[in-house]
């Protein structure tokens, strides 16, 4: 099985990597390019938004080659009991549906209404093909056909969302790709533990591997963007195999780990809904992209775009620990890992607030004199407390006559 993981991981990465310089040089023939035309969105130049594509490509051929040489070699059966290879048909096609409709809008942009119509159809023909969440129907649903249709309604809605979950998430360099890289490894690490099928193990790290080849063109600065496409894959890709890699063993806490696995970009969507319907009151307002999303509001509290990403990074490894220590070792260990993740967080914080307060202070590279915002300097007006950054743009150092720019934070 390692050798399958090994395989499937390289594949993908070296595919991936090779290709989206490729898929650049197209996005800026065919316009699928990001311009900056508003203040939601956070970079300043125009950005080829055509790397799904290789993302794709890359997890597509790592999977497609080693599902020929197991099934040669006899250590997978797609056309068992579990009926993989339809399942995974289905998969596929599902793919093939998103990817042209975000394609058109990744060049032409279309309305949300009408990708939001391809994400449903990607999902019918999922579940039409057997990936369906069977066994979480009440138990007070007794008719058969009821409880197949509060499973078919079910998968849509996890297919959907999580899909929309990710792409929403997607507002900053490497985040939405860093994020499901994440969630990814996590999901792989539990699905080994849990004895989850192989299929699902090969499929998650095909994932990850070509995530990790994108993402060197996509971490800040990026030099391309994932584009919906890459976005709805990617969503729509981790949506499917949480499903395959639970299929195994259907206990209550194996199936809710895959989500605390994607807490937090169904965490920021659920929360975007709610916001949106408040402040719009209709269903309408949902579709209305807005900048109250988690990492619009860390770059507002004054973070830097990378310390954004990194920030959300963390806290998508700390759902990825929670969920793998709650299936190894149990819910008090994993409470006392998340209470000690907090306490982390809530010091960090601290400390970089009172660095925005004006507690740091700047040293002219010239003489030396260091402005300290404790005291100010009140020969020239500055009252005591005004930080650095909210000195007057004409304020020069009051020994040696430099300007705002010769002063570097002292260490």
């Amino acid at each position: 099985m390692w050798g399958d993981i090994a395989i499937a991981f390289l594949l993908a990465f070296i595919v991936t990597f090779m290709t989206t310089p490729y898929t650049i040089k197209i996005a800026k023939k065919i316009g699928a390019v990001d311009v900056p035309k508003d203040e939601r969105r956070m970079h300043k130049r125009a950005m080829p938004k055509f790397g799904g594509p290789a993302v794709i490509l890359g997890f597509l051929v790592s999977v497609v080659y080693l599902l020929i040489v197991m099934s040669i070699e006899q250590n997978i059966n797609l056309f068992g009991p579990e009926q993989y290879g339809k399942k995974l048909l289905g998969m596929f096609l599902g793919i093939i549906v998103l990817s042209i409709t975000c394609i058109i809008d990744d060049i032409a942009t279309i309305k949300p209404i009408a990708k939001f119509t391809g994400q449903v159809l990607a999902a019918i023909i999922v579940v039409a093909f057997g990936i369906r969440i069977d066994e979480l129907t009440p138990a007070f649903i007794h008719s058969e056909q009821l409880r197949e249709a509060f499973s078919i309604g079910l998968t849509i809605l996890w297919v959907v969302g999580v899909t929309n979950a990710i792409n929403l998430i997607d507002g900053l360099d490497g985040l939405s790709a860093g994020i499901s890289v994440i969630a990814a490894i996590s999901l792989l690490i539990i699905f080994v533990l849990n004895g989850s099928p192989l299929i699902a193990i090969l499929l998650i790290t095909a994932l990850a591997g070509a995530l990790v080849g994108f993402l060197p063109f996509n971490f800040a600065p990026a030099k391309t963007f994932i584009g919906d496409t890459g976005s709805n894959f990617l969503g729509f890709s981790l949506s499917i195999i949480a499903i395959l890699g639970v299929a195994k063993t259907y206990t209550m806490i194996v199936i809710v780990l895959p989500v605390i696995a994607l807490g937090l970009p169904i965490f920021d969507t659920i929360w975007a809904i709610i916001r949106r319907l408040i402040k719009g009151k209709s269903i309408k307002a949902i579709f209305k992209a807005d900048k109250g999303h988690l990492h619009h509001r860390l770059v507002a509290k004054g973070f830097s775009q990378k310390q954004a990403v990194l920030i959300l990074y963390g806290i998508g490894a700390t759902f990825g620990l929670f969920a793998i220590i709650l299936l190894e070792s149990g819910v008090w260990k994993a409470l006392s890992f998340l209470l000690m993740v907090i306490v982390a967080i809530g010091l960090g914080y601290k400390n970089f607030k009172e660095e925005q307060s004006g507690s740091q202070q700047y040293e002219c590279e010239v003489c030396k004199y260091i402005y300290n915002p404790k005291y100010g300097n009140e020969k020239a007006g500055i009252k005591p407390g005004t930080p650095f950054d909210q000195l007057p743009d004409d304020w020069v150092c009051p020994v040696c006559g430099e300007g705002k720019d010769m002063f570097q934070i002292h260490r």
